[in-house]
């Protein structure tokens, strides 16, 4: 094999591993049977939740894996296949999941979620989740309600105090 081309493919496969390792999540796909209007509604879909959605030759994305120590992840790099990443661990799942819902074609494979190896039905159960500012909005809601309650409870005791005064006179 020429020189040129064997160091063009270790630069791609250090770019992918560079991309899988910096991503809170990837998410392979199999994306058989879609037509392309509909591929490229998903990669919008993905666009728009700040995910990357790549496809790449799967000896390439096995010799990442491999770099990275996610073997068990080559049994699932099989077929034409695509990555989503993000540095969100949950958006790419989440679109993924809506997106297969209405397109069967779409399988969900496996992915890597904070550095550990996952499968389906570990993504599917991830999807669930909403996204950070959706998480962000829960905890500060969690966080608020005690001060709400409390809060309610005092201005009702004002409130029901100068009542009890003016029928004590």
């Amino acid at each position: 094999m020429n020189q040129q081309i064997l160091e063009q493919k270790k630069q791609l496969v250090n770019e992918i591993a560079e991309k899988m390792d910096n991503a809170a999540s990837t998410v392979i796909v199999e994306y058989r049977g879609l037509p392309v209007k509909e591929v490229t509604e998903l990669r919008r879909l993905l666009r728009e939740e700040g995910c990357e959605f790549i496809v790449y030759k799967n000896t390439m994305v096995q010799r990442a894996s491999e770099k990275l120590g996610y073997d068990s992840l080559l049994e699932s790099l099989k077929g034409p296949n695509a990555m989503a990443l993000s540095a969100d661990a949950v958006a790419p799942a989440r679109v993924l999941h809506k997106f297969a819902k209405k397109h069967n074609k779409l399988v969900i494979k496996a992915g890597i979620v904070d550095k550990k190896v996952v499968n389906a039905d570990e993504l599917k159960a991830l999807s669930t989740l909403p996204n950070r500012d959706g998480m962000i909005a829960m905890l500060l809601g969690c966080l608020q309600s005690p001060i709400r309650s409390f809060a309610a409870t005092v201005k009702a005791m004002a409130d029901r105090e100068p009542a009890t005064e003016q029928n004590a006179e």
